[in-house]
């Protein structure tokens, strides 16, 4: 191992806070560099969050979208795709079933969906938390902060809304519309409105480089994020970004163990998208910092138009399936179920 690495290791080692040049080091790891790495995020893993890995059921009740992302398949702009929004009724259907399985934290996500104002996510929210005995994260992307407001004192908990690069230039061009400054401060009003605020990025998109990777750590740990959406971009043949290379699973898994131990007690989710570039993905996150993973509870009628990007793992399970799979990946690892929050 370099010199270099090992100082900087033995730093995140001591806890001694590091600076975006130190983690540049840690993300360029190579070679036995990154079992170093990835054994060290374990541990602080291990450290302060313990052996227990949550479940979080996602529901992806919407795949309609005002938004034309480049990278993104639910873009406005994808015409081959067909459309789809559960009623409120199949919603808490399946919220039920995921509680009924044992999820504790219940993630609603769509597109950006104009037809679910706030005040119908509030009531639905609401009857959500009056029913069953779990917390809530949505991830519906922007919206003004009254809504946020609206939501949360229905009872939302957690509110997941990914910066997705620090890199205002590249943000911008892959968002048309939309600034990277106008997001963050989305992140700020939402930790002042008492919500767990979750962010997180894309490893392996066009024009992205080691040093963004590290200003993203940063950027996360300037917000004080509770959750941390780490993962690889896919391209998808329906989006402009379609003929680009993806983001690879070893930069992922470093990128992940880099910011466990800049975030130790930050949730980080062993995401779909790891799984889905690679067998053992979901396993090697466990294995190297994260502690989440998120079974898919949408009815398997509507998952298999949400499509982000193409080759998602489990399209074609059961919830139960989905469920069963995910408590396999935290038993392969070594790990635990967590019975609470």
């Amino acid at each position: 191992m370099k010199a270099a690495f090992e100082d900087v290791l033995k730093c995140a080692v001591d806890e001694i806070e590091l600076s975006k040049e130190e983690l540049i080091v840690l993300i360029s790891a190579g070679g036995k560099e990154c079992n170093a790495l990835f054994q060290l995020a374990d541990q602080v893993r291990r450290r302060y969050l313990g052996e227990e890995v949550h479940l979080r059921g996602i529901i992806e009740f919407s795949n309609f979208c005002r938004n034309n992302c480049l990278f993104c398949g639910l873009r406005r702009d994808n015409r081959s795709l067909p459309r789809y929004r559960m009623t409120q009724s199949e919603i808490l259907e399946g919220v039920h079933k995921a509680a009924g399985l044992g999820c504790k934290t219940i993630v609603l996500q769509s597109g950006e969906d104009e037809y679910f104002r706030a005040d119908l996510l509030a009531e639905l929210v609401y009857r959500i938390k009056k029913e069953m005995d779990v917390a809530v994260t949505l991830s519906v992307g922007d919206r003004p902060r009254e809504d946020y407001e609206i939501m949360r004192q229905a009872g939302a908990d957690r509110y997941l809304l990914k910066h997705e690069t620090c890199d205002p230039l590249l943000y911008a061009r892959l968002k048309p519309g939309a600034s990277l400054a106008g997001r963050v401060e989305e992140l700020r009003w939402l930790g002042e409105l008492g919500f767990r605020v979750g962010s997180g990025n894309m490893v392996g998109l066009p024009g992205q480089t080691v040093e963004t990777l590290a200003g993203d750590i940063v950027l996360m740990r300037e917000l004080k994020v509770d959750m941390a959406g780490i993962g690889p971009f896919i391209p998808n043949s329906q989006t402009p970004l379609g003929s680009c290379p993806g983001g690879t699973l070893e930069m992922t898994l470093k990128t992940l163990a880099v910011a466990r131990l800049v975030l130790p007690l930050a949730h980080l989710p062993a995401t779909t998208a790891v799984r889905t570039i690679d067998p053992q993905g979901r396993k090697l996150a466990l294995k190297g910092g994260a502690n989440v993973v998120m079974p898919n509870m949408t009815p398997r009628a509507y998952r298999t138009n949400y499509l982000l990007y193409p080759g998602k793992t489990g399209l074609t399970d059961t919830p139960e399936e989905s469920f069963a799979a995910a408590v396999e990946a935290v038993t392969d690892a070594g790990c635990k179920v967590a019975s609470g929050y």
